[in-house]
């Protein structure tokens, strides 16, 4: 079933929506990622589909453009306005389900105001904090929008940062083989490969001189420079760099 819902009304940022869920699908997966247009197969029962992938996401994200609010049926009502509207039917949903609801602002959609909702979604969707898609910087933008995605849902595999669904992260949160500050002194001469493996254990092979301080060393591989492990002080060797 689905993480993340994309949901959009028809006539506004469409090819937005589209954008979103192409980029998010590439990164998490595709099965992870539900729009109608993809998800749904032909046959299926639309309303029994839509609702049930609603309840079973983990985040819910409004794509709201400049015609958004204004956008009126063939009466000239205002879709919002409908019960029976499926954006609002969608977003209704998700707030009854538990489904955290982010709000999408592209393009200059401006941040929703109570007064601009019918009751339904006022003090609700208007209180949900927003975040933009910029046309003239949307590649950063999806990929801030990603990055808070991968940390709400701790269960989405980013392929992106592969690391993180292996657990192999840093203090810091992002993907990285650094080492703290101070947790270990190393130096490496000649030709090395270097794997870090925590802040107890290091892996290295090659050829050349290889150093660690206090802690331990496993070398894999032709070591042709000698192998020393330091404990406190200890003189060089003349041919120590």
């Amino acid at each position: 079933m689905p993480d993340i819902f994309i949901n959009y009304r028809t006539g506004d940022e469409e090819t937005s929506a589209s954008l979103i869920e192409q980029e998010l699908s590439r990164r998490f997966g595709s099965k992870k990622v539900f729009r109608a247009s993809k998800s749904i197969s032909p046959g299926e029962n639309y309303p029994r589909e839509l609702l049930a992938a609603v309840r079973s996401s983990k985040a819910l994200l409004a794509i709201i453009g400049s015609r958004w609010l204004t956008a009126v049926d063939k009466q000239g009502r205002k879709r919002l306005d409908d019960e029976d509207d499926w954006t609002r039917r969608e977003i209704l949903e998700a707030f009854e389900h538990g489904v955290r609801v982010i709000p999408v602002l592209v393009g200059g959609a401006q941040r929703l105001r109570p007064s601009d909702l019918p009751p339904a979604l006022a003090g609700r969707l208007d209180e949900c904090h927003s975040v933009k898609l910029d046309y003239h910087n949307s590649a950063d933008a999806l990929r801030r929008l990603g990055d808070e995605l991968a940390e709400l849902i701790p269960s989405l595999v980013d392929s992106n940062y592969p690391q993180r669904a292996a657990g192999h992260t840093s203090d810091e949160g992002a993907p990285s083989a650094r080492l703290r500050a101070g947790d270990h002194a190393r130096q490496q001469v000649g030709t090395t490969n270097t794997m870090v493996h925590g802040n107890v254990d290091n892996l290295s092979s090659g050829s050349g001189h290889q150093f660690i301080g206090d802690g331990t060393i496993h070398v894999e591989g032709g070591n042709r420079g000698g192998i020393r492990q330091k404990f406190g002080s200890t003189p060089k060797r003349p041919d120590d760099q």
